[in-house]
C-alpha cells in the first residue's frame, strides 16, 4: 500500500509539473510564434477549422513535430551523458529548416530553461549555452523522472494549443472549433507521444514540404502578427 501511495504521489508530482511547464503561462513567449501558419493563412493553405486540424495533424504525424518529439525522447533517453546531450542538441538546431524556425526553438528553449531553472537540478550545467526547445524541455523532463511518453504527449498537445490559438487570432477558426480540434487530435498525440517513445534518430524525418516552404516565405512576409 506505501509503494502505491509514493507510486501515485511521483505520478502527481509529473503531471503538475507538465502542467506548469507547457501551460501557456509558462514565461516562454510561444505565443509570439506561427511555425509558417501566418503564412499558410495568407497564401490561402489554411482556410477554416478543418484546414487548420489538417494542418496540424500532418506537422504532427509527418513534420516538424514529430522529429521534435524524437528529439525529445532521445534526449530524455541521454540522461546525464553530456556528450550525447551536446550531440542531440546540435543536431536539432542543424534540424531547423529556416531563420525563423532556427530563432523560435532556440529562443523558446532558452526561455524554458531560463523559467524552469526554479525547479534546480544539475542538467541545466550539462546542456549547451543554446538549446533548441525539444531539447531542453526533454532534458529536463528526463532530469526529474517524468516518463519520456507523457512529457512527449504534453509536449505534442502544447505544441497544437498554440497552433490552435494562432490560427484563431488569424480568424480560420473560432474558440470552440480550437477546443473541438484538440478533442479531436487526442489520439494522434497519444499514438505519436508512443512512437516517438519507441524511436531512434533513425526514425528523423519529414515530409511536410508546403509547411517547410510557408516557414520560409514567412521571412519576407511584410504585414504581420507573429515573428516565424
Amino acid at each position: 500500500m506505501t509503494n502505491a501511495v509514493v507510486s501515485d504521489d511521483g505520478d502527481l508530482q509529473a503531471l503538475l509539473r507538465l502542467m506548469a511547464w507547457l501551460s501557456p503561462a509558462f514565461p516562454v513567449g510561444s505565443f509570439a510564434y506561427s511555425g509558417g501558419l501566418e503564412r499558410a493563412v495568407h497564401d490561402g493553405l489554411v482556410r477554416d477549422s478543418t484546414g487548420l486540424s489538417n494542418w496540424i495533424a500532418a506537422l504532427i504525424e509527418h513534420g516538424s513535430a514529430w522529429n521534435d518529439a524524437v528529439l525529445l525522447v532521445e534526449v530524455h533517453r541521454a540522461g546525464a551523458d553530456a556528450q550525447r546531450l551536446a550531440t542531440v542538441a546540435e543536431l536539432a538546431e542543424a534540424l531547423a529548416g529556416s531563420k525563423e524556425r532556427h530563432n523560435e526553438t532556440m529562443l523558446l528553449g532558452d526561455a524554458f530553461l531560463s523559467a524552469a531553472a526554479a525547479w534546480p537540478h544539475a542538467i541545466f550545467s550539462m546542456l549547451p549555452a543554446r538549446t533548441a526547445y525539444p531539447v531542453a524541455v526533454g532534458a529536463v523532463a528526463g532530469a526529474h523522472g517524468i516518463a519520456a511518453k507523457k512529457a512527449a504527449a504534453a509536449f505534442l498537445h502544447a505544441l497544437a494549443s498554440q497552433m490552435v490559438s494562432t490560427g484563431i487570432r488569424l480568424g480560420v477558426g473560432g474558440q470552440k472549433d480550437g477546443v473541438a480540434i484538440l478533442a479531436r487530435l487526442e489520439g494522434l498525440f497519444a499514438d505519436v507521444a508512443q512512437r516517438a517513445a519507441q524511436s531512434s534518430l533513425d526514425d528523423l524525418g519529414a515530409a511536410t514540404v508546403q509547411a517547410d516552404i510557408a516557414s520560409l516565405r514567412h521571412e519576407t512576409q511584410g504585414t504581420r502578427l507573429f515573428r516565424s
